[in-house]
């Protein structure tokens, strides 16, 4: 386990922007991207750090892109720091297995959630309204296997809450055919990685995606099929009708709510005993989808 990261500057390189957990700089043609080991909950950053978290994350993310990108052009380029621009190399200790070269590509202002099991601010929304997406199901429960997996958008907040939509609402912020394109590439992503991970001991019971536009098309850029992104279950553990055990950051979450902390003021620290239980969660998650733990 090596030293947590909170932040990245980088003398002389130009700083896009830093996000909840990603650091992004600019190099003109096109962006590094640097995973702290920052974690966040119900909209805040937390002021504990989780040593190699943003490894894994980009590990994760690394994999997912090189895997999928038959299915889907993506912004990843590479991730070994000797290929980067020589002004970056002398930052190798920081950068790497926590960083990547991507193309640059303007977001597209839709989280896509692709659902395939009930949960989180899905189920919140189910039982007020006994849809889905804007499909009527009954009798669901929480954590309940959908009859399909289904695209269930949100806005993306750049304050405050993401709020769900359903598609004809997408359609009102990105052309209709470019919504079709996403939504049917999600489903398609979603269904590759779930019956890749479900071979190998995990359920991916949702996940997001963003995608963006370069040069007049559609990729995926961000992160793809991480502990941040997507809800990862255990199969030997799976049981419907409530909280499932997990390997992602769910766990915090579920800490966050135990306590007194109102979710309306900074968020409290959390204990060494939580911070060790997610890293083994996050761990555990790389291990059985790739293998590669070092």
């Amino acid at each position: 386990m090596t030293k947590p990261i909170g932040e990245v500057n980088l003398s002389g390189i130009k700083k896009f922007g830093s996000g909840k957990v990603r650091e992004i700089f600019d190099l003109d043609d096109r962006f590094l991207i640097v995973a702290t080991d920052r974690i966040s909950a119900f909209d805040y950053i937390l002021p504990t750090l989780i040593p190699d978290k943003g490894k894994i994350l980009n590990k994760l993310s690394v994999f997912w892109f090189k895997t999928t990108k038959y299915i889907m052009e993506n912004h990843f380029i590479t991730d070994q720091v000797d290929n980067y621009p020589d002004e970056l190399k002398k930052y190798k200790d920081i950068l790497f297995d926590r960083s990547m070269l991507v193309k640059k590509a303007a977001p597209i202002d839709v989280e896509c959630v692709v659902r395939g099991y009930i949960a989180g601010s899905g189920w919140k929304d189910y039982q007020k309204t006994g849809h889905v997406g804007g499909v009527k199901i009954e009798g669901l429960k929480q954590g309940d296997k959908l009859p399909y997996p289904m695209f269930t958008p949100a806005t993306k907040a750049h304050s405050g809450h993401d709020e769900n939509i359903d598609y004809e609402q997408m359609k009102e912020v990105v052309p209709e055919h470019d919504a079709e394109f996403i939504k049917a590439k999600s489903i398609e992503l979603y269904n590759f990685a779930h019956d890749y991970a479900r071979e190998r001991n995990i359920i991916i019971a949702d996940t997001k995606f963003e995608f963006g536009r370069l040069d007049n098309r559609l990729i995926l850029i961000d992160e793809i099929f991480t502990p941040d992104s997507s809800r990862f279950w255990n199969p030997e553990l799976y049981e419907p009708g409530g909280s499932q055990a997990s390997f992602d950051k769910q766990f915090v979450r579920d800490y966050l709510l135990s306590t007194s902390w109102d979710r309306n003021s900074p968020p409290p620290e959390l204990p060494h005993e939580i911070v060790e239980k997610t890293i083994d969660r996050y761990k555990e998650a790389l291990e059985r989808i790739v293998s590669t733990v070092k």
